[in-house]
Order: C-alpha cells, then structure tokens, then sequence
C-alpha cells in the first residue's frame, strides 16, 4: 500500500486528496481492519499526515466517511424501482465479505457517537422500505423488524469478521444467509 507522494498543489487539490484518502482508507479498512495505520492510509493516498488529520480529525471520522459511500450505494440500489429487500441484502452480505468494519459500526449496540446513529438510522429506514414490500409480498413474516435485520446483519458480520479468507467468508455468509431465511421467512 505504498504511493509516491504528489507536491502539494494547495486548496485545489483538496476534493481529490479527500477522495483519495477515502479510497485508501477502504482499502486499508478491509485488510487490516479498523486498527489499520492512519500513516499507511495517507501514504497510500499519496498525502502527507497532516492533509489527512485536516478532512478526518480522528479514526472514525476516516471510517465513517468510507461507510458513508457504501451507504449512498446501498441507497442508490434500494431507490431503484423493483428492488428488493433480497437484493439490498446482497449488497450489504457483498459489504460485509469485502470489509466487516464498517456493517459492525452500524450493527452494533447504539454507540454514544451520534454520527454512527446517524448511519445506522440510514440502513435502517433502507431496510424498512424493502422490509414493508417483502412482507406485503409474503415473503418475509409479518414480525420480522427491522432491528431484526439489523441484528442479523451484524450477526453476519461478526463472524465474517473472524474469517480471514474472502473466499471463506464468501461462503461463510452464504451458510449463515441460509440458516437466517429460516427464520424471517414467511
């Protein structure tokens, strides 16, 4: 995770260094997990510490900001009309196989941070959506809640994260889907 550090071309610069701190964040996120090295992380993005601590004071503002864009696509796909609550689940199980630290920041317990309820009330209501449609289809039972997905994901997500294969944990998350339809399904 190494990148060759730019010259510094002033406030011009700063949206690509944003990006390209995000994109190496994700990266570093999904390898080696929320305690990834922040100086690894900036020189990938080719920036210097100090342009990293300027977009994302601290460590969680760094992943909230990744999650964030895979939020906006979890988003995007459920905004699209016949989507499905299967089909948004997918995509999260795809999250969750590529990088299990950012579905645990939302899944989890409420944080005292507001910015990860934050996150967490934005899956939630995509999964309501998706929810009420499965469950007026018949799909999904009339009590499943949408904390009970939340839970499921995170379930999921936990024990992806002990998984250090991604083949494995492909697979994983396949078994584990299995076994939970069982229990939502109408």
């Amino acid at each position: 995770m190494t990148a060759t550090r730019r010259p510094n071309r002033g406030p011009k610069a700063a949206a690509h260094n944003r990006a390209a701190l995000i994109a190496a964040a994700r990266e570093a996120f999904a390898t080696a997990g929320y305690d990834a090295s922040l100086t690894d992380v900036a020189r990938a993005a080719g920036v210097g510490q100090g342009s990293l601590y300027r977009h994302f004071p601290d460590r969680l503002s760094l992943a909230l900001a990744v999650f964030d864009s895979s939020i906006a696509e979890l988003e995007a796909l459920a905004a699209k009309p016949g989507t499905t609550l299967e089909e948004v689940l997918a995509l999260v199980t795809e999250q969750a196989i590529a990088s299990t630290t950012f579905i645990r920041l939302v899944t989890m317990p409420p944080q005292p941070d507001p910015r990860i309820l934050t996150l967490r009330e934005r899956v939630g209501r995509l999964l309501a959506t998706g929810l009420a449609e499965a469950q007026r289809a018949g799909r999904v039972r009339a009590g499943v809640t949408t904390d009970d997905l939340l839970l499921a994901i995170g379930m999921l997500a936990l024990l992806l994260a002990e998984i250090p294969d991604e083949a494995e944990r492909t697979q994983a998350a396949e078994r584990i889907w299995q076994m939970l339809r069982h229990g939502i399904e109408a």
